[in-house]
């Protein structure tokens, strides 16, 4: 039967050709696959064949994923790194009650939200903050909603970032606050230590400074050792300050509460989920207890009480009027959904199979191997490292001047002649590096492994 015009909906230009040529217009093309013509080749979805079997449908994906290669080494963190999954955390996240369950009122699937909740106690407990959100999409956009996050709470636009940032997460930060007015200011870091430049920050602070934006370790893998004097300044000029962490480092380093961070981010992706080519990934999002901050958060929090009789236990959302989209529509503080949920589960599991003892040995295990991995290459005479001086986690920069190679050049034949995905290029984003690459390092890295490295190095 055919559909009535007035049940046809003007968000759906499929059904109603005059929508979709008025769309057309509007954004000034004829043809839908002018859109992607300046899409790398590599990156469009290959030829679509026609109608197939299911068992021939398989044997087709099966094929193109065949081409993916599994044996490689890789040495290239930069936001997403190889570490190791225990398979009981895929064996969780993969229970149906969890991987199909909805998150959200009025729903009565409550076992998720009760995973949810250890979740965020547990990061609580990590991090040493007060209040842990479920999870945001990523790191990045947790450092954005936390840089629109001290906007609201000061009243202020201006947020400033450390120059030794990974730029896109700083382009993630702009995305999230320039279009509404907010501006990233960045302030330069020290050549030597890659650390922030103290005198910089004091130039910059102003009454106009919303908050403070550190990583530590920093994005060159450098320990900030200058967190209290940071947030010293930042709360002198009435800022809040902000600490992006690795989560494996807190098993060796000091919560960023226990220096006096306001609001802290990081990636979950290191708590037990895959590199998955990039994603799906987690951000996780917390802060100290405060009523103006609670009514500020972004996303979701999940929150025990009791049942209505008072007999049983119950988890739920909570903080929802001032704040959620549900209720605020534009007004609202964010508009993030539940689509990291499951990720969240998986580092629930991750952390809660670890423990306080797993984690310190997880951090020590790849503090041991950064420094066991600048050393060995340090020994190469064509090869600068570290670039930074002191202690590192996880991440250094190497420097290729000395060979007359590009670093695109040194991944090219790590690549191909070694199995070896090498260090994320730096040469574009940070200039003043020079021909430098950022190497990882975590506990998936054997010392015969590192020697690998070394010795593909030394060969070039």
């Amino acid at each position: 039967m055919p559909i009535k015009k007035s049940f046809v909906h003007p968000y759906m230009p499929n059904s109603v050709p005059e929508v979709k040529r008025r769309l057309m217009s509007d954004i000034g093309t004829q043809d839908a696959d002018e859109l992607f013509q300046d899409l790398p080749v590599r990156s469009r979805l290959p030829g679509l064949p026609g109608p197939m079997s299911e068992y021939d449908l398989r044997r087709h994906i099966e094929g193109i994923l065949a081409k993916n290669r599994d044996d490689l080494l890789i040495f290239c963190g930069s936001g997403s790194w190889p570490h190791y999954v225990p398979a009981v955390v895929d064996e969780i996240v993969n229970r149906t009650e969890f991987k199909t369950a909805y998150l959200g009122e009025p729903e009565p699937e409550k076992g998720k939200m009760q995973a949810l909740f250890e979740f965020q106690s547990l990061v609580a407990e990590l991090i040493e903050m007060d209040v842990v959100i479920n999870s945001v999409y990523s790191e990045p956009a947790a450092a954005g909603e936390a840089a629109n996050m001290a906007r609201r709470l000061t009243g202020r636009s201006e947020v400033l970032v450390s120059k030794n940032i990974n730029l896109e997460k700083l382009r993630v930060m702009r995305n999230y606050t320039e279009w509404s007015g907010g501006k990233i200011t960045q302030v330069d870091y020290l050549p030597r230590s890659g650390m922030l430049d103290l005198k910089d920050l004091k130039k910059k602070l102003s009454s106009r400074t919303a908050g403070v934006f550190v990583d530590n370790p920093t994005y060159f893998g450098a320990l900030e050792d200058q967190v209290e004097k940071i947030a010293e300044l930042a709360h002198g000029r009435g800022a809040i300050f902000i600490v992006s962490v690795d989560p494996l480092s807190l098993g060796v380093m000091r919560p960023p509460g226990d220096y006096d961070a306001d609001i802290v981010v990081g990636s979950g992706q290191p708590l037990g989920l895959h590199m998955n080519f990039g994603g799906n990934s987690l951000g996780f999002f917390g802060c100290r207890s405060d009523e103006n901050y609670l009514d500020q958060l972004p996303g979701y929090v999940a929150a025990v009480t009791t049942t209505l009789d008072g007999k049983d236990r119950a988890y739920l959302d909570t903080l929802w009027e001032k704040r959620h989209f549900f209720f605020q529509r534009e007004n609202a503080t964010s508009m993030i959904g539940s689509a990291s949920n499951l990720c969240a589960i998986g580092a629930a599991v991750y952390l809660s199979l670890l423990g306080p003892q797993g984690m310190r040995e997880i951090g020590e295990g790849i503090f041991r191997r950064t420094d066991y991995a600048m050393q060995e290459i340090s020994r190469i005479k064509r090869a600068s490292v570290p670039v930074f001086n002191g202690p590192h986690f996880k991440e250094f920069v190497v420097n290729f001047h000395k060979t007359g190679r590009t670093v695109k050049e040194v991944n090219r034949v790590l690549l191909d002649r070694h199995g070896i995905v090498g260090g994320r290029d730096l040469s574009g984003d940070f200039p003043e590096l020079g021909q430098s690459a950022l190497f990882c390092v975590t506990e998936v890295h054997r010392s015969e492994d590192i020697d690998r490295l070394a010795d593909a190095i030394r060969q070039l």
